[in-house]
C-alpha cells in the first residue's frame, strides 16, 4: 500500500474502510500498516497483532467512546477466535453489542453499519 499514514496515530472523522491486506488497511485517502481501532472521534493505530494481545486495556478507548457506539465488530484477524467472557462483560457493562469475525468480515460489516448512520466502531487486526 502506497499514500499517507495515521500522522501521530490518530486520524479524526468516520470513514469507510476502502481496502484491507498485505498488513494494513485503506481509508480516508491513505494506508496504514497494522491494526486499527475504529472509534467515533477516529482511526488510531492500535498496537495489537494477535487475539491474545486483546485485553481491557488495548481496549480501554472503546470504553471511553461507549456512550457513542452500539455496536463493536472485532475483527480477530484471518481465523474467527473467542475473547476472554471478562472482556465480553466489558461490553454488555457498557450497553455495546459485541460480534467477533474474521477482519475483512468486519471491515465489511463496517462499512455497511457506517452507511447505515448506525452508531458502530471496531477493532480490526491486520491480515497478510
Amino acid at each position: 500500500m502506497s499514500g499517507g499514514r495515521i500522522y501521530d496515530g490518530f486520524v479524526p472523522g468516520r470513514y469507510p474502510i476502502d481496502a484491507y491486506g498485505n498488513g494494513g488497511f485503506r481509508f480516508a485517502d491513505m494506508s496504514h500498516r497494522g491494526s486499527i481501532l475504529i472509534l467515533p472521534s477516529g482511526i488510531k493505530a492500535w498496537p495489537v497483532s494477535s487475539v491474545a494481545e486483546i485485553t481491557a486495556e488495548t481496549l480501554a478507548p472503546v470504553f471511553a467512546e461507549a456512550e457513542e457506539i452500539e455496536f463493536f465488530l472485532l475483527g480477530t484477524g484471518v481465523d474467527v477466535a473467542a475473547i476472554p467472557e471478562r472482556l465480553r462483560l466489558n461490553f454488555r457493562e457498557h450497553r455495546i453489542g459485541l460480534d467477533v469475525m474474521q477482519s475483512g468480515a468486519a471491515a465489511r460489516t463496517y462499512n455497511i453499519l457506517l452507511a447505515e448512520g448506525r452508531k458502530v466502531a471496531a477493532a480490526l487486526i491486520a491480515v497478510p
